[in-house]
């Protein structure tokens, strides 16, 4: 057995079950309504849809590591057309794979020297597959907390100048989860400095770029070309259809930038076994060329803030994030009490906050809030919305 794996904590969703075990039943007569969960739940969009139907044998077909060039050049032309780049090299610099979550987990195993007593920086809170694939790739996770004087960003210059120097890879999730903080492109050039004095590598992942209100944000690569880093050095961007198409169970996305990283990281993955269906294939070209169902995507998630924000609001400090489909609020009391306490009281399921962050620095950053989740359809996300002040005005 690995012993590696004794180093894992438990996933947010399993100590989120635990805890409402002992919650006690919600109230007969209410419908459950989870707001928990962080993938969209939304119907499939038809112009994807209609191309994976016609091509149903693709099932039968060999899958490729590297996907079809069709694919390779639709994400190339995607990320041209989005970030106002040149298209990157569809052979060198892009590589299809099964979802961001798979790529960024396989991604360090290959480029962590477990021999070398290297750190990893890990956003906190954030999603648990960064600390994951850190422990075990053999590294040590560096938390960096998040910062509400920053809008939940991090502060580059809090890391000592010791951990830099043992520093192998830096995970930044911008839109960030949970918080929709963004990095500015001024942070994004900070940040490619100290790689080049250390030499560590930059993992970007921007899974929730295309869900925002007002101004898209910028990119990794984008920021990386507006500074003449035109062979974008040391960075990976991970991208995902799971959340910009709604379409989590398709597992599709790709990784672009370095043309050396790319080159060794195809090289791990055709061990690994990570390749792609033809039908998926196709269904991903179709996806990355057509952006109306991303713009009716950001309509509704739009739709749904901006009925449940003036309810809540009345009784808590929340805000519209930059970016993404969550909203970070304070919770009135213990995170996990008032989560257990909203189940019971009202059917309503929240993930508290302590649970995606980690005791770093003498603090869990998480604590004291809890992720809402605005993908459920419009009259649920109200529904919630109005049982979670109900409880709130009561909650004790």
């Amino acid at each position: 057995m690995n012993p590696r794996l004794g180093a894992l904590h438990p996933d947010p969703f399993e100590q989120l079950r635990a805890l409402l075990a002992d919650a006690g039943a919600p109230p007969p007569g209410l419908a459950p309504i989870d707001l928990s969960c962080g993938e969209p739940a939304r119907a499939t969009p038809a112009a994807i849809a209609r191309v994976l139907a016609a091509q149903l044998e693709g099932f039968s077909a060999p899958a490729s590591v590297r996907g079809t060039l069709a694919l390779r050049e639709a994400i190339a032309q995607w990320l041209s057309g989005r970030y106002s780049i040149p298209a990157p090299d569809p052979e060198r610099q892009i590589l299809p794979v099964q979802g961001s979550r798979e790529a960024l987990f396989s991604f360090t195993q290959r480029i962590v020297d477990a021999t070398a007593r290297g750190m990893v920086l890990c956003p906190n809170p954030a999603p648990r597959i960064y600390e994951g694939a850190a422990l075990l790739a053999g590294a040590t996770p560096y938390y960096l907390n998040a910062d509400p004087a920053r809008d939940f960003g991090s502060d580059w210059d809090s890391v000592p100048e010791a951990v830099w120097q043992r520093t192998q890879l830096v995970f930044v999730c911008s839109p960030g989860n949970p918080a929709g903080n963004v990095t500015s492109e001024a942070q994004w050039q900070a940040l490619f400095a100290l790689s080049d004095r250390h030499g560590f590598v930059i993992a970007a992942d921007e899974c929730y770029s295309e869900i925002y209100f007002d101004d898209p944000p910028v990119g990794a690569m984008q920021a990386a070309r507006r500074q003449g880093r035109d062979d974008y050095a040391n960075l990976l961007v991970f991208a995902s259809l799971s959340k910009r198409s709604g379409m989590p169970g398709m597992r599709s996305g790709f990784v672009a930038g370095d043309a050396r990283l790319i080159e060794r990281f195809l090289q791990y993955r055709t061990h690994q076994g990570s390749a792609m269906s033809p039908a998926i294939d196709a269904a991903s070209v179709a996806a990355w060329t057509d952006e109306a169902h991303v713009v009716e995507n950001r309509r509704e998630y739009r739709a749904s803030f901006d009925a449940v924000l003036p309810i809540l609001q009345h009784v808590m400090n929340v805000r519209r994030p930059q970016a993404g489909f969550y909203l970070w609020a304070p919770t009135p009391g213990p995170d996990t009490s008032f989560a257990q306490s909203l189940y019971r009281g009202t059917g309503v399921t929240v993930l508290p906050g302590s649970f995606l962050g980690r005791q770093a620095h003498g603090v869990n950053p998480g604590e004291g809030r809890m992720r809402l989740t605005l993908a459920a359809p419009l009259v649920q996300c109200v529904e919630a919305a109005e049982r979670i002040a109900r409880h709130a005005r009561t909650y004790v």
